[in-house]
């Protein structure tokens, strides 16, 4: 809310780049409990106060209004009646908002064109909606979690389609295309508990998903302490990306980090067996589809008499490089060697299929359009913001698609013999392709 209010304050130009200005603010770090004598103090010299509240019922607005009249204070309060009741305070509908609340209480501070504009009709938004592409929501490029969706996916190709409870956090993307994977959410931490509903009343297991951040929230009581007590047949995979990633990264008690003020470093799998969970599969690198799907087959075919918990640990991607490409690009700079891993795809193997787009929904996994009269269909592309994770490479190895991925190493400052050995087998290549190229029929587009 803050920044909103500082972006439309700019626009009106009452705030400056720094977001400095005269107009009074008054944040609530806190919304539970207010502290009505601070709020008095604000409000000492004022005629009229704006409250800027998202959702509805207006919670604050009233605890402030009841305040006010309690202590026979006349200052205006405004909240609900310039600013809607619901809804997204999006930057357009935060600058409504403010202007019409400065309009009345304070038209002096703005500017002559708004105080007094020439015509008040506001010029005609365009559509953009057909020449700016849709970016539906979706897991970050290299995430970990996206996975662990495919090998579901896959094993759903063979057991065919199961109770799936979805839960709070990133791995919600999954309810999402090419997923489309959980029927259900019920909150933080509750998708092995919603799921407890369906257990044992069909013929195939119910699957919960849960993340670290839910499953140290209330989930290790709630879900999977239930899932004990009452014996459940179903599958519960936890989604361990070492941090509470969907709320900005924070440290959480499972965090593989070192923090200074905090415990970390505490394994979900021992946590698990400590409430008596016997059936516990730990997998550490989520990438490895096969892997995972082997352990989920395991899960749902075993005899074993209780929950199956599978805890799928892997970094959270935008985490990492955060950490690692500071450091990368300060080796380059210094000069020293570095790899960096890359894939791409054979455009001569692709078949156009799209199967890998359709189990993996990669960003940086698109489509391109190839310059040959005889091959109409797009063939798959991996655009410059791969990170390398090998995700697109080991689906369509696990669900035994073409094989056009290839993996490359992208080399920083090399050494002299490896520039010398790049320049042969550039020059090599290119004598060849210039070889086959000179037998070939060529088309020309006239």
């Amino acid at each position: 809310m803050y920044n909103g209010v500082i972006r439309a304050l700019q626009r009106l130009g009452l705030a400056d780049i720094h977001g400095d200005t005269e107009i009074p603010l008054y944040v609530l770090n806190v919304t539970y409990p207010l502290v009505n004598d601070e709020f008095y103090e604000f409000c000492e010299g004022k005629s009229a106060v704006l409250v800027v509240e998202e959702g509805q019922p207006e919670f604050i607005e009233q605890s402030l209004g009841a305040a006010l009249y309690k202590t026979g204070r006349t200052i205006k309060l405004h909240g609900k009646d310039m600013l809607p009741m619901a809804g997204e305070y999006t930057g357009q509908v935060m600058l409504d908002g403010l202007e019409a609340f400065l309009k009345n209480a304070a038209p002096e501070l703005l500017p002559a064109r708004l105080r007094a504009p020439n015509s008040e009709e506001k010029p005609a938004l365009p559509d953009l909606s057909k020449t700016v592409p849709m970016r539906p929501p979706g897991f970050c490029t290299g995430c970990p979690e996206r996975p662990i969706f495919a090998a579901i996916k896959l094993t759903e190709m063979e057991h065919g389609k199961h109770q799936i409870a979805a839960d709070i956090g990133c791995h919600l993307f999954a309810t999402l295309p090419p997923f489309e994977i959980g029927g259900s959410t019920m909150g933080y931490g509750l998708g092995p508990a919603s799921n407890a509903a369906f257990d044992g009343g069909g013929d195939k297991r119910s699957i919960s998903i849960i993340g670290d951040g839910g499953f140290w929230h209330n989930g290790l009581s709630t879900s999977i302490g239930n899932a004990v007590y009452n014996k459940s047949d179903g599958v519960i995979v936890i989604v361990d990306n070492f941090y509470s990633a969907a709320t900005g990264g924070q440290d959480i008690l499972s965090s593989r980090a070192a923090n200074p003020t905090k415990t970390t470093g505490q394994p979900i799998a021992n946590a698990l067996k400590g409430i008596g969970v016997k059936w516990v599969r730990q997998i550490d690198r989520t990438y490895d589809v096969p892997k995972m799907r082997e352990i989920l087959n395991e899960a749902l075919t075993t005899d074993h008499v209780g929950p199956k918990v599978i805890v799928a640990s892997s970094e959270c991607m935008l985490n990492k490089q955060r950490r690692e490409k500071p450091l990368m690009n300060k080796a380059i700079k210094e000069g020293r060697r570095v790899e960096k891993p890359r894939f791409g795809i054979d455009e001569d193997v692709c078949t156009g299929d799209h199967a890998c787009i359709r189990l993996s929904g990669c960003p940086s996994l698109s489509l391109k359009k190839l310059d040959d009269p005889l091959r109409d269909d797009p063939v798959a592309s991996i655009d410059q913001s791969c990170v390398g994770c090998g995700n697109c490479g080991e689906v369509a190895d696990a669900a035994v698609l073409c094989p056009s991925f290839f993996r490359a190493e992208v080399v920083h400052n090399p050494g002299w013999l490896e520039r010398k050995l790049g320049s042969i087998r550039s020059n090599t290549i290119a004598w060849l392709q210039q070889r086959r190229s000179s037998g070939r029929i060529e088309f020309v587009r006239t």
